[in-house]
């Protein structure tokens, strides 16, 4: 009778193991949401600083009544500029505050004068720091806020197509609903 090496059953164990992890990643809710740590919880600090002409997005306005939103976002950010024709229309409804993330000035300055700014107010991160305290991966993120400033809902890309009419509209009209 033969005798068998442990490191031949170390291919299946392994098998087996990434097996498990997939079946359960499968099994969640939404397989494509990013948890965030921060739901519930008041919206971290802004960044002090912001283009030149616009108006400073400060923490009193994120604690203004009323469902807002906050966009990470960057001139050179394609899926950014995707979605923009979405925020833009959702400005006239509900406050859109922006936070540029590790954009040069000029360049962020000409995108929202080529195509146009949804923006109420905004805070520019030219070094990433905001979005590393907002736990932004990479843009365009939106968070959806409450009257008291804080996180309901946070989304990680853009809001286009299904991915905004299946999963961040209806977070926004539960949260305006339960204003």
């Amino acid at each position: 009778m033969a005798k068998v090496s442990p490191m031949m059953l170390l291919p299946p164990a392994i098998f087996a193991g990434l097996a498990a992890l997939f079946l359960w990643g499968m099994g969640r809710d939404d397989p494509n949401a990013l948890p965030s740590a921060f739901i519930g919880q008041p919206a971290p600090e802004l960044p002090q600083t912001t283009l030149p002409g616009k108006t400073q997005l400060t923490d009193e306005m994120l604690r203004q009544p009323g469902v807002k939103l906050v966009n990470f976002w960057a001139s050179w950010c394609p899926p950014c500029r995707a979605e923009h024709p979405t925020l833009t229309e959702l400005a006239k409804t509900i406050p859109v505050y922006g936070i540029d993330l590790k954009d040069p000035e000029a360049n962020a300055l000409r995108f929202l004068e080529q195509d146009g700014d949804p923006f109420h107010a905004m805070a520019t991160d030219p070094n990433g720091r905001g979005a590393i305290e907002w736990g932004v991966t990479a843009p365009p993120e939106t968070f959806i806020l409450d009257s008291e400033g804080r996180i309901l809902y946070r989304h990680a890309g853009p809001l286009i197509r299904e991915d905004y009419t299946q999963r961040f509209l209806p977070q926004l009209e539960k949260a305006m609903a339960a204003e």
